[in-house]
């Protein structure tokens, strides 16, 4: 039986993630930090008589890792998928944000993937296993007052390409998947310029991507072996036209970000 570890997997893309892979017949790892949504996803796997294991830890600490990959092994004896998902994001200005929250979501989003990797490639390279990065459309261009959340995607991509190349030829599989705007708490959570939760989303979350829908493509995505996947129609032709006309989509996005309520542009 395989297994798969999820980094942030007790609320959306993550925990879609835990009920996709556990339903294809995974057991499943997962982490995150909020002990009632920890809870709450294991009665979820509970119910459809997944084998799991769930651990409160910090997805920013090294240590954390190496307890989560360690009790994989004690556990299950084996990683096949390893699901860097764990992230967090902010909305301020560059000017006015504090270097503490910028580090914060650097540490978390990308230096947390780095820790996982590390700790879990010998076993990956055991298992001839996978490898699922859950970067961003910002990952392929930059958005205002998300200075710090761009380039933690920014840096993932680029670590991930050239992990990739380090390890194609040893049977170690990595998909980077680049999500659109998605309905998860991911907003909600986001990190003022001082560092405090910046609760509710300035976005209409009905309209978008669902958790499970991203899931559901993250596991065809894997199983497929696939290299890279963007999602949405909004972020492909983000994606294509930064690469074409990146002068004239600087003023494009910041006209779309001006438009958010409460923008910090306004």
């Amino acid at each position: 039986m395989k297994t798969v570890i999820i980094t942030g997997g007790s609320s959306g893309i993550g925990q879609a993630c835990a009920l996709e892979y556990g339903r294809k017949g995974y057991n499943v790892v997962f982490t995150g930090r909020n002990d009632q949504r920890i809870k709450e996803t294991e009665d979820l796997l509970k119910s459809k008589q997944i084998s799991f294991l769930s651990l409160n830890v910090d997805a920013a600490s090294e240590e954390g890792a190496k307890e989560v990959i360690n009790a994989t092994l004690t556990k299950f004896e084996t990683i096949d998928v390893l699901v860097c998902n764990a992230g967090i994001s902010m909305r301020a200005l560059f000017e006015e944000v504090e270097l503490k929250v910028f580090e914060d979501v650097m540490n978390i989003n990308f230096m947390g993937s780095v820790y996982y990797v590390k700790y879990a490639l010998p076993y990956l390279l055991k298992s001839k296993g996978s490898i699922v990065a859950v970067s961003s459309i910002n990952g392929h261009r930059g958005t205002p007052a998300r200075t710090a959340y761009t380039a933690s995607k920014y840096a993932m991509e680029g670590f991930f390409e050239a992990l990739r190349t380090e390890v194609m030829y040893r049977g170690v599989h990595i998909l980077v998947v680049s999500p659109g705007f998605t309905g998860t708490n991911i907003r909600n959570t986001a990190l003022t310029a001082e560092g405090k939760v910046q609760g509710e989303s300035p976005r209409d979350e009905s309209k978008m991507m669902t958790s499970e829908e991203v899931a559901q493509i993250i596991y065809k995505g894997q199983q497929k072996k696939k290299r890279d996947i963007v999602l949405t129609t909004q972020g492909k032709l983000a994606v294509f036209l930064n690469k074409w006309i990146p002068a004239a989509m600087d003023k494009i996005v910041y006209k779309v970000m001006a438009k958010e309520p409460d923008s910090p542009f306004k």
